[in-house]
């Protein structure tokens, strides 16, 4: 090579290595106006209340905290500190029971304000007076939110006061008005698997939610409280997450932060500890919210439009994939279980693939036409061709597309 040339190489050498640049960090992202709110139970203690324990949980991609508070000045100081870490609220103290009006008014304006805790785990006897008291807040404060989580469906007949898990939920979304409509599944156990009606709970769950044109938030075990459930790790959070994710879910909980202090349970192992230090827990709940968060474009303010099973077996109380979604030409998971669920939000549709396996991978053979895109972890949009037909989900795991 002349020496002439030289000058011409390393100008093209230099384009060549801009335009790569420039073609990768130009990927288009997934947009979105906001994103799905994450709440911690039983979270910051109020002697531990301070502006540095507010800014862990933020940290770990929480919004919300919500502990059982003891008085109106536990109240202020917890919302004092969480104001300036940027995080939020829903109070509890005995006053917002008794003294209702007085106490939504002293705390309504506050900035870390999210909403106000009323009764966890109700039977439909209690539906009323839960239903007065929430009018009696609203009338105060209409904004923030009454908070009251329901029972899951495999709560006793005397649990619920009914024997019919579906007029549970529907007399409690008729006489009680929230803002949402939430409860509480803990599926995983180590013995027996998963819980044959968890998914039969979502479709009930899902649809008394739709009817009553309010969303409805769900929930991951983050902390072990007897020898019956498994111990949380990435793989069991992610498959409770995007489980729910796949129903439409529009609020998540994860069950607990803090680890609680209990008479009657063990409790153990959750992302911070009685000591307050962090567990791996606490790590793997970060990259999982941050996960959530990257993928806002998809979840936040989607509808559920269908949701099917793939796989060797069908889950009790839902519907096996018999016919394939537009743009695709195989959907195959090996037998593997699978949720494969369509959200719309916008103009848009998105296609989820769950893993039921929390403990292995599965090979997802998927071919679509040419506009179907696959949406990465981080948000990026790519086009579903520059991948290989098979890829690997991970245990628990999603995979993401746009059609």
């Amino acid at each position: 090579m002349n020496s002439k040339s030289k000058p011409l190489v390393h100008t093209i050498f230099a384009f060549l290595v801009f335009f790569i640049t420039f073609s990768l960090s130009a990927q288009e992202k997934l947009a979105s106006k906001g994103h799905i709110p994450i709440l911690g139970w039983y979270s910051i203690p109020p002697e531990e209340a301070t502006v540095a324990r507010y800014q862990e949980m933020k940290d770990a991609g929480f919004d919300i905290s919500f502990s059982f508070l003891g008085s109106p000045e536990d109240v202020q100081k917890s919302l004092d500190a969480a104001q300036k870490a940027g995080m939020k609220i829903v109070i509890s103290c005995p006053e917002l029971k008794t003294e209702t009006e007085k106490t939504v008014k002293r705390f309504m304006t506050h900035p870390a304000l999210a909403g106000y805790f009323l009764r966890d785990e109700p039977a439909m006897d209690a539906f009323t007076e839960l239903g007065n008291w929430a009018k009696r807040v609203n009338a105060v404060d209409p904004k923030n939110f009454c908070y009251v989580n329901l029972f899951p469906n495999y709560a006793t007949a005397a649990q619920l006061g009914t024997s019919d898990y579906r007029e549970y939920v529907n007399k409690f979304a008729k006489e009680v008005p929230l803002h949402f409509l939430s409860y509480d599944s803990y599926p995983l156990t180590s013995a027996e698997g998963v819980y044959t009606k968890w998914h039969q709970n979502l479709e009930i769950f899902a649809d008394e939610a739709k009817k009553a044109g309010k969303p409805f938030w769900g929930f991951a075990q983050s902390v072990l409280f007897d020898d019956f459930h498994e111990d949380p790790t990435l793989a069991t959070m992610r498959v409770q997450m995007y489980t729910n994710l796949a129903y439409g879910a529009q609020g998540l909980q994860y069950f607990t932060y803090w680890t609680p202090v209990s008479s009657t349970e063990d409790f153990r192992g959750a992302p911070i500890s009685l000591g307050g230090k962090r567990s791996t827990v606490y790590d793997h709940i970060k990259i999982l919210n941050q996960e959530i968060k990257n993928l806002a474009g998809v979840f936040y303010g989607s509808k559920l439009v269908s949701i099917k099973y793939a796989g060797k077996e069908t889950p009790i109380g839902t519907n096996r994939l018999s016919t394939l979604p537009e743009s695709l030409k195989v959907l195959e998971t090996g037998g593997k279980p699978a949720i494969v669920s369509i959200l719309e939000n916008g103009d848009k549709r998105f296609l989820l693939i769950v893993n039921m396996d929390y403990k292995h991978s599965m090979k997802l053979t998927l071919l679509g036409d040419d506009n179907l895109k696959r949406i990465l972890k981080d948000g990026t949009i790519v086009p579903a061709s520059v991948y290989d037909t098979t890829i690997d989900v991970g245990a628990g795991d999603i995979a993401v597309y746009m059609f």
